[in-house]
């Protein structure tokens, strides 16, 4: 399943599901997510200049995506967004050329203080 298709429908379960604990701010990452991989594949689809960036961007967003995500590991939606995520981030950072990887645990007290 690609990353955009995941997140969307991982957005709509959030917004069907009355009386849970999703908060703004993960249903904005999910859109966020979505639209960051769109970019992506736009501007690589164009051979932009600019595709390196939107990859290392889109590296960032897939990545958080799928650490907010992991929090609710025994919920399907949620792992199989988080797994779709984390394969786009991994690709994306191979396109961008990124050698560094983002530190899980300072990544999820970041998130923790959003």
């Amino acid at each position: 399943m690609n990353t955009q298709r995941a997140c969307l429908e991982t957005l709509a379960y959030c917004l069907e599901e009355q009386g849970t604990s999703y908060s703004g701010k993960h249903i904005q990452l999910l859109q966020t997510c979505v639209e960051t991989c769109n970019l992506s594949v736009r501007l690589m689809s164009m051979d932009s200049e600019f595709h390196q960036q939107a990859c290392e961007l889109c590296f960032e967003v897939c990545d958080a995506c799928a650490i907010e995500c992991e929090r609710f590991e025994e919920d399907e939606v949620f792992k199989t967004c988080a797994e779709a995520c984390r394969r786009s981030a991994e690709s994306c950072r191979g396109m961008a050329g990124m050698t560094v990887r983002v530190n899980r645990s300072e990544q999820k007290s970041r998130n923790a203080r959003m």
